[in-house]
């Protein structure tokens, strides 16, 4: 060019103007311009600069680095050429000038494909495409301009540059959304699910499933790890790359994603196409290191973004909690006992709590508790990482204790024994194999029945408490739902939800929801008896732990009572029953010690009044704050006064009082009469 240019046939302006000799150059024949070069070539200077050029070019093509690089990605040799000159201009910008000069253009300062088949003598001329630079990444048009054109201007990633300067390959765009684990680490964890591990070996670990790519490029393997959050899917994916060879590259797809939007508000683009881009660079950077690629919490991924993934021919795995259409599942299963057990052992040396019996925890949970003191409330309880919907459940306070619950002794025992249930059924289930017999579902369930303010509410709340479960009341009005198949849709979510985060499930008022089937006369029978019947199925498949309460047992539909596990009557309180909840309600003195009660006939209330435990209370509360406003300590006359009042409610009204026995005992006489009908 400089020749050229002394010769009067190169613009002398640069582009600015054109000059008759720069005219006759360009429409010189080729091959006489082509006899010109080779002359020109063995000439002594120029042939001199010639093996300079071939020396520098024989050692780029044995540099370990750029080897890999082009094999990992696929690349062809025009590739390769124009990925070098990309690269040679980011690392020297004043190279562009170079270009400039050689195109005889001042504006022509980026790399283009046609100054790459200019300056590596593309023998073939320009190639259609470059495939595996757009594809991977590694390199792009710096325009919107059609790629085809060899005067578009070409620009390299970031990652590129850098990974060539140091010779290994890095991407700090990556750096808080990736982490590897190295086949060291991996051997170090239990192995938690050894048969679903030999399953991935023999079914993914083949050349052919590995590392061959199609004639398309893409590849073979749709593989996804399913399983809770903390159920070690990671820790599984990791041995599994341990177990071919290879370490792993974990991707926290949600966090990289988010990035990536971020990005591209900031830089005016389509977040559809940042977050594919993100995907990608972090493909390229398992790919150039030979890791498995592992993308974590990845429902997040679209189908359309997972299909370009799986064009790049990348070993890679997915976690989720639920598996896509179409993809091989490896399903995790719930830790058995036995597991369950061992693993705190390694953990922690302490007694392990109620709740790694009781509950199916994640080896996540089981470390959690592990490392929190005896004395910590995260040692007896915890709280899963699944909340429930608000709008469909609500969380109920569990105060009692099995102290506060007065119920006759067979209630208290069937009680008792659905504790047991709860606490044993691992054991019996997996270590005296009778899973067999619960194929459907391995939920403790059960009906409290009875009038109002019998219990049924509190032995639920004692039940929950004593297992260390949170308790979760159902919320009837968001749940049922006018439009057709939205009931089943949100109960499906309640049931999902207990199951997911180990609450106690309890259905106040279940006759409103599992109601008896009726003949369907029209459509709207018809689809409620879609809804009863969905239930009867949901409640036959529950894991979790639920509770129904009513106060009309005969409504329910014969099929539920079958498919639960305890049906518990509450009965309206004894006398001897009813004098413990008025001493109970009653206490002689406050938590501060101050005497609050004034000869109370507790024995007179127990016999005169037959009343429910929320009765009881009811009363109680009310005698305490009439006599909190006299500023005296509640009295027989105290109660007297809140039990006409509560009797009132029922439509039991007396003229004038009768004296604290004789009123007792008419309210007694008039509660029998209605009590028996």
């Amino acid at each position: 060019m400089e020749r050229l240019w002394n010769d009067g046939q190169s613009s002398p302006d640069q582009g600015l103007a054109i000059q008759p000799g720069e005219v006759r150059r360009i429409l010189t024949s080729p091959q006489i311009e082509a006899e010109k070069y080779r002359s020109f070539l063995r000439e002594e200077e120029p042939a001199r600069l010639a093996k300079i050029a071939e020396a520098a070019d024989q050692e780029l093509a044995e540099n370990a680095f750029w080897i890999s690089t082009g094999e990992n990605f696929q690349l062809t040799a025009c590739e390769k050429d124009l990925l070098a000159l990309c690269v040679a201009v980011e690392m020297d910008p004043r190279l562009g000038r170079v270009l400039a000069y050689l195109a005889d253009d001042t504006r022509a300062t980026q790399p283009t494909t046609a100054a790459a088949a200019a300056l590596f003598d593309w023998e073939d001329g320009l190639p259609a495409q470059m495939t595996g630079l757009l594809r991977w990444r590694l390199a792009r048009p710096a325009t919107a301009e059609a790629i085809s054109k060899s005067a578009t201007a070409w620009e390299v990633d970031l990652a590129v540059v850098l990974s060539v300067k140091s010779e290994t390959w890095v991407d700090p765009s990556l750096a808080d959304s990736v982490q590897v684990i190295a086949s060291e680490k991996a051997r170090q964890q239990p192995c938690l699910y050894p048969a679903v591990l030999a399953r991935m070996i023999a079914e993914l670990s083949s050349e052919v499933a590995l590392n061959r790519a199609g004639k398309n490029g893409g590849s073979e393997i749709d593989a996804v790890i399913t399983g809770l959050d903390g159920s070690g899917r990671e820790t599984l994916a990791a041995q599994f790359a341990t177990a071919i060879g290879k370490h792993l590259l974990s991707v926290k797809t949600p966090l990289l994603q988010a990035a990536a939007s971020a990005e591209a508000k900031i830089a005016e683009t389509r977040i559809v196409e940042t977050k594919i881009d993100a995907l990608i660079r972090a493909a390229r950077l398992a790919r150039a290191t030979g890791a498995v690629l592992y993308w974590r919490d990845s429902d997040s991924v679209t189908s359309q973004e997972w299909t370009e993934l799986k064009l790049l021919a990348c070993p890679s795995l997915r976690g989720a909690s639920t598996p896509p259409a179409g993809a091989t599942q490896y399903a995790l299963p719930p830790l058995s006992l036995a597991q369950r057990l061992a693993l705190w052992a390694q953990h922690s040396e302490a007694q392990p709590p109620a709740i790694v019996r009781t509950q199916r925890l994640t080896p996540a949970e089981i470390k959690h508790l592990a490392q929190h003191a005896p004395g910590d409330p995260a040692y007896s309880g915890l709280r899963r990482t699944s909340q429930p919907h608000s709008d469909l459940m609500q969380p109920l306070p569990c105060p009692y204790s099995w102290d506060d619950l007065v119920v006759p002794p067979t209630v208290r025992r069937l009680l008792k024994d659905f504790e047991a249930q709860v606490v044993l059924r691992w054991e019996v289930y997996e270590e005296w194999g009778f899973s067999r017999l619960t194929h459907l579902g391995q939920g403790i369930s059960g009906l409290f029945g009875g009038p109002s303010g019998t219990g049924k509410t509190m032995a639920a709340q004692v039940l929950a408490r004593s297992l260390g479960l949170e308790l979760y009341r159902v919320d009837l009005a968001g749940v049922v739902n006018k439009y057709i198949g939205e009931t089943e849709k949100r109960l499906r979510e309640v049931f999902d939800t207990c199951e997911r985060s180990g609450a106690l499930l309890f259905f106040d008022e279940a006759d409103a929801l599992f109601g008896g089937r009726m003949q369907a006369k029209d459509a709207h029978d018809r689809f409620a008896n879609i809804e009863i019947d969905y239930l009867l199925q949901r409640v036959e498949q529950f894991d979790g732990v639920a509770i129904l309460a009513t106060n009309r047992k005969n409504d329910l539909d014969a099929a539920f009572l079958r498919r639960l596990r305890f049906v518990v009557d509450f009965l309206n309180p004894d006398e001897k029953e009813r004098r413990i909840l008025w001493q109970k309600s009653l206490p002689a003195q406050t938590p501060t010690g101050e005497t609050v009660t004034s000869n109370i006939d507790f024995d007179l209330l127990a016999e005169e009044m037959e009343l429910t435990g929320a009765q009881i209370k009811s009363i109680a509360l009310g005698a305490a704050f009439l006599a909190r406003q006299e500023g005296t300590r509640i009295g027989m006359h105290h109660i007297e006064l809140a039990a006409r009042r509560e009797f009132a409610k029922g439509g039991q009204l007396l003229r004038e009082p009768m004296g604290k026995v004789g009123v007792l005992r008419t309210f007694g006489s008039e509660s029998r009469r209605l009590s028996n009908g």
